[in-house]
């Protein structure tokens, strides 16, 4: 077996050179790291140089901490970007603990459990198995006082971040609720995860919701930071005489529809006062037969203006989306050298392994955007939209196709039989409707480009990307209407199919452990821990609150094969705060849906390898200058496939780089549960550690008193990985 690596152009690059295109000094120190992705721009960026291509094997382990709440047993999470402001870091456990430690030594100065504010949380040792992929800080410049905003599910506190203690003079005594001010009512998810940004007196925040039919509404939302009061809103899904109303062909869209979400965090030009965001896609993913039109804006790239939301231009990236093409990372921040001219840019990576590039003051493409006509013959009911827009550069970071002869050949026994199952799901071209002879989506679900994000060199405008290679299968059935069973548990089948079979399948099965069987759950869990997963979530799972208690008995009843009298109790022991029920309009879109997918299905050969030739997980190097791909080397190992003779496969991969001054680029984001340092002119890895657990987040790095320090949180728990809970330092 080969792997065909991209040749390195001279190795010290394009970049590099001593000609016209000379790198410019960052105008900014960029030694902190002060916000989510290192700086406001996100670009995942730092000048410290104490840790160089000289010394980065040295690295040693300075600190560890643990808050001591993993639940290995249900896979938890941790996949927080730290922040470190005045010295002391702050960042979240998996139970979304949020903590201060001293930056220089990981000893611990607080802890806040919302539990102990929560009456839900202390009546339900579950409802805290939810994602923060990190904070925001803020100082009041007038008086001087320091908070720490932080979202729990659907609550976004506001903790005092000397004392550690939520501030009660904020919204509802120390708290926002996200469910609120979206302009209709919605008992559907709503959850922060990953931080959005501060603009002077201002946090600006997105949402995750669910990406069912009945999805709340994703609108943008800016709050006072010192009182908690809603300061403006941008709708995504437009309302009457906004911008981009007409694409949608039902005039009450607005109404009925939700997602366009920005979940994947966002990036700030404070100097102009403009806030970039990515939203994902329209709620129900998979068919738009009940929400014709372009459907604007969700799957788009927005340039609002920070102090007042008022658009100031958008892109859209996937129109009428129907493969869950969520914009995954907030944009980078730049300021290139093109045709000549010097730039400021934003660079937005996306899941099928594009850079799109646009002047980030007008909107202007930086390279020509060509609208690509594309597969059309659908499912009944629905409209694709004829065309999708592809960048002429840069250049993709991905492989853009799967054909037979990109199927595993690790062993000729494998081979055959991936070929044989490859050839089950029919449609291969990207942007392939989605339908019952099944289509590739690759990159996959995930992307692709993923949550991570990317890194850009301050110096060289170079971007570090981080790309898994897994090919998902999609195929789609009609949604099972349920037998002549009016039992309850007859009626809790119907319940399943509209809400749960997309991710756990028509037989219960699953799919590996991201999207686990349901089969014999009840050997697992008990009845009253059951209804609490499906009220709350649990890591990845959003809640279903909005099922009725009557559908819950009926849904509990179904999963457990429960007598009907038997099914009363655990609804009836549930807080009544969850004890809610979907709108009569949520209600009504999912039962549009006529169609449903059989699962999100990894394409895996028995041994649980991806079945394309590798590379499987890839660390990538663009120049945004050029748009030209300079290197693309394999991350991650199973040394096992190694020690047989087979070169690096790299492997499935979360997680984002970090590049440094020091000529390095930081990533853990591996299965194989190790954080590498990477040559950031060549790609070669200098130094690799192991962790406890898989780093599935972003490092961070920091210089206290002339001492570098890069950090990594161990939450593992992903993809069949055992889970963790600490957080480990590494310096000279």
């Amino acid at each position: 077996m080969r792997m065909k690596l991209i040749p390195l152009l001279g190795l010290l690059g394009m970049a590099y050179c001593s000609c016209k295109n000379k790198p410019t000094a960052p105008q900014t120190a960029y030694s902190g790291w002060q916000t989510y992705a290192g700086t406001k721009e996100g670009n995942r960026y730092s000048s410290n140089d104490e840790i160089n291509l000289s010394n980065v094997k040295e690295l040693k382990v300075a600190w560890t901490f643990s808050t001591k709440d993993k639940d290995t047993a249900n896979r938890s999470q941790n996949q927080c970007n730290p922040i470190v402001v005045d010295g002391v870091l702050y960042g979240t456990s998996p139970k979304l603990k949020l903590f201060a430690l001293d930056a220089a030594t990981g000893a611990q100065r607080w802890i806040f459990d919302p539990a102990s504010v929560d009456t839900a949380g202390k009546n339900d040792p579950m409802a805290y198995y939810k994602v923060s992929r990190g904070v925001i800080y803020w100082q009041n410049t007038q008086g001087g006082e320091k908070r720490i905003f932080y979202s729990v599910g659907s609550k976004t506190y506001a903790i005092d971040a000397e004392a550690g203690t939520p501030v009660k003079t904020f919204g509802l005594g120390g708290y926002i609720d996200l469910t609120k001010d979206l302009g209709r009512e919605t008992k559907s998810f709503v959850a922060g995860t990953t931080p959005g940004v501060v603009y002077h007196d201002l946090f600006i925040v997105g949402t995750r919701v669910a990406e069912s039919a009945d999805a709340a509404p994703g609108h943008i939302r800016a709050y006072d930071a010192r009182t908690g009061k809603m300061r403006w809103i941008f709708h995504t899904i437009p309302h009457p005489g906004e911008k981009a109303y007409e694409t949608w062909q039902d005039t009450v869209a607005w109404r009925k529809f939700g997602g366009a979400n920005s979940w994947a965090g966002m990036s700030l030009d404070e100097k102009r006062g403009m806030v970039y965001i990515p939203t994902g896609s329209i709620g129900g993913d998979f068919y738009g037969g009940f929400r014709k039109g372009q459907n604007l804006f969700g799957n788009s790239l927005l340039a609002l203006d920070a102090a007042t939301g008022k658009l100031k231009w958008h892109f859209q990236v996937v129109h009428h989306d129907l493969w869950d093409r969520d914009l995954p990372a907030n944009p980078n921040l730049v300021t290139i050298t093109h045709d000549g001219k010097q730039i400021d840019a934003v660079a937005q990576i996306t899941k099928h392994g594009y850079i799109f590039m646009f002047d980030r003051t007008n909107g202007k493409p930086i390279f020509p955007i060509e609208e690509k006509p594309v597969p059309t013959m659908a499912l009944p009911g629905e409209q694709p939209w004829p065309t999708q827009p592809i960048p002429t550069l840069p250049e993709p970071f991905t492989r853009q196709t799967f054909n037979p002869e990109d199927v595993t050949d690790i062993s000729p026994e494998t081979h055959q039989d991936m070929l044989q199952k490859y050839k089950q799901v029919k449609n291969r071209l990207m942007f392939t409707p989605p339908s019952k002879q099944g289509g590739w989506i690759f990159p996959g679900f995930d992307g692709g480009g993923e949550w991570g994000g990317a890194a850009v060199d301050a110096e060289s405008k170079i971007i570090y990307i981080n790309c898994s290679e897994m090919p998902w299968a999609q195929v789609m059935i009609d949604v099972p209407k349920g037998g002549n069973d009016q039992s309850l548990k007859g009626m809790g089948q119907v319940i399943y199919n509209k809400n749960c079979i997309g991710c756990h399948g028509p037989e219960l099965k699953g799919n590996g452990s991201s999207y686990p069987s349901l089969v014999n759950i009840g050997k697992k869990y008990k009845e009253e821990q059951i209804s609490q997963i499906i009220a709350n979530g649990r890591n990845m799972m959003p809640s279903f609150k909005q099922i009725a208690p009557t559908d819950k008995k009926a849904l509990l009843a179904f999963l457990l094969k429960l007598p009907d009298a038997k099914t009363n109790k655990a609804v009836a022991k549930e807080p009544t705060a969850n004890r809610t029920a979907s709108t009569k309009t949520e209600k009504k879109v999912v039962d549009e849906v006529p169609y449903t997918m059989t699962g999100y299905n990894r394409f895996l050969d028995k041994d649980g390898y991806p079945g394309i030739k590798p590379p499987w997980g890839t660390l990538n190097a663009v120049d945004l200058n050029s748009g030209k791909l300079l290197w693309k080397v394999p991350l991650g190992e199973y040394a096992e496939l190694t020690k047989k003779g087979i070169p690096i496969t790299g492997t499935e991969n979360y997680g984002g780089p970090l590049v440094t001054k020091g000529g390095l680029v930081f990533i853990a984001a591996t299965k194989d549960e190790k954080i590498r340092a990477f040559d950031k002119r060549t790609g070669k890895v200098l130094w690799e550690a192991q962790l406890p657990a898989a780093g599935y987040a972003t490092p961070a790095t920091y210089s206290i008193d002339g001492k570098q320090y890069v950090v990594i949180a161990c939450g593992g728990g992903k993809i069949g990985s055992k889970s963790g809970d600490e957080y480990v330092c590494f310096a000279l």
